[in-house]
């Protein structure tokens, strides 16, 4: 009898506040007496992770299944989820090869699509944004997609537009996404802080429905909601620290006549340190997952042609500078510190319980770059990892290895078709693709 009675808590239920909701993380009141839904019934989530201008290619590599899977140096920190991942080999996208160095190898990366150079610039609509097109209408926002760093003007030497080397997700094949480098900026976004709410607490704007909600379930969920909780007020307090920083710019660049955006870091606001940022960055993806205010995020760690300085990892040179010696030590401490942050929210979706999975369980996060081999500018191979099962859809634990296969199998277009697939996207072609990745 028992089995027929209803959860106590609707999977749908949220805190209301002011200006905001809050999503519930999932408690055990949900499903009691109901049966504990398959991971099918839960909302599948993408996310991506960019790293530009390659990897250091002595450290890169994986072999092997499940437990048995080895995984190289720059790859070692996804050691305790390598059975939750995929290590893929030899894809890339034929319409960025032998276009010119660095923009012209980046314009179209989730799309596929051949660009244009000149004044007008044209890619195609990345693969995030057709999954946003498609799921973003059940959620407050449709996508979110963030960078730590600034996208860069103007044109290459190669005559195409630096816009292609600053963004990888687009609306549509002339529009890229704008990306949102402030933290605080995209945390208020998130929640709607405007106004007078930029002094509030998310989580006091939800007290009181909070209250009445804790009169309704048991202990353990009580503590997995203190937990939940805890979680979201200590990213709230480093998003405030931010915040700080960021109008003390924006009060900077008034007196002295323009804008903080066009200031060189720190002075215009954002994190001194790129740990600091990146971490905050994966935090907010991992909050806006968890509270469902969006299934789909791109964060562009370090962009292409990027200048960003590591010297907490005891490289001088700037980014783009340091690929240039690509195979040095310093170059492979870069590569393993953006898989860091990779394995870093791979992991905080996959400690989010969600029936008898988790978060990461129904996410497929990407890792990816526009390089092979920085040196030589070789986009013919591409540093590829999947984190997730996306909702038991996608088989993880392995190492698929495409390098031997003809061209036609090795197109990044038959992965994304393949993604789009698994949320009810089926499309006869994308990009430069007509069929689907064999073996995923």
């Amino acid at each position: 009898m028992n089995a027929q009675k209803k959860p106590i808590l609707s999977r749908r239920t949220v805190l209301r506040g002011a200006g905001c909701t809050v999503a519930l993380p999932w408690l055990e009141s949900m499903h009691a007496f109901a049966g504990t839904p398959p991971a099918s019934a839960f909302p599948k989530r993408f996310g991506v992770m960019f790293l530009g201008c390659g990897v250091n290619e002595n450290h890169w590599s994986a072999e092997g299944q499940g437990a048995e899977m080895k995984l190289s140096k720059s790859l070692s920190p996804l050691e305790p989820l390598k059975h939750k991942i995929n290590v893929l080999e030899g894809l890339y996208v034929p319409s960025l090869v032998g276009q010119g160095i660095h923009p012209g190898q980046t314009g179209s990366i989730l799309s596929g699509a051949r660009i244009a150079r000149g004044a007008v610039i044209r890619s195609g609509i990345s693969v995030d944004q057709m999954i946003a097109n498609k799921v973003g209408a059940d959620t407050p926002q449709s996508s979110i997609v963030l960078a730590c760093d600034q996208p860069m003007t103007g044109y290459h030497e190669t005559n195409f537009s630096m816009a292609y080397s600053s963004h990888i997700s687009w609306q549509s094949p002339d529009s890229p996404v704008p990306v949102e480098v402030y933290p605080s900026l995209a945390w208020d976004n998130l929640f709607d802080n405007r106004g007078s709410l930029l002094n509030s607490s998310v989580l006091d704007r939800v007290k009181e429905e909070t209250a009445r909600l804790t009169t309704k379930i048991g202990a353990l969920d009580k503590s997995k909601l203190d937990e939940y909780f805890t979680s979201v007020r200590e990213v709230e307090k480093r998003v405030e620290t931010m915040r700080k920083g960021k109008q003390s710019a924006d009060d900077a660049a008034k007196a002295r006549n323009t804008v903080a955006m066009r200031m060189d870091r720190p002075a215009n606001g954002l994190p001194e340190d790129l740990r600091d940022h990146s971490r905050l960055m994966c935090d907010i993806v991992a909050i806006a997952f968890q509270t469902g205010k969006t299934r789909v995020a791109s964060l562009l760690i370090s962009r292409d042609l990027s200048a960003m300085y590591y010297p907490f990892l005891d490289v001088k040179e700037g980014h783009h500078a340091a690929s240039h010696n690509n195979t040095s030590d310093g170059y492979e401490r870069i590569t393993r510190f953006h898989v860091e942050q990779f394995a870093y929210l791979a992991t905080k979706l996959d400690r989010m319980k969600e029936g008898n999975g988790t978060v990461l369980d129904n996410t497929c996060l990407m890792f990816l770059s526009n390089l092979w081999i920085g040196r030589k500018h070789d986009n013919t191979r591409l540093p590829l990892v999947l984190a997730g099962g996306l909702g038991g859809t996608l088989q993880t634990g392995r190492t698929l290895n495409f390098l031997k296969e003809p061209e036609e199998k090795r197109r990044m277009c038959n992965l994304y078709l393949s993604l789009m697939d698994r949320f009810d996207i089926e499309l006869e072609q994308f990009g430069d693709s007509r069929q689907r990745l064999e073996l995923l």
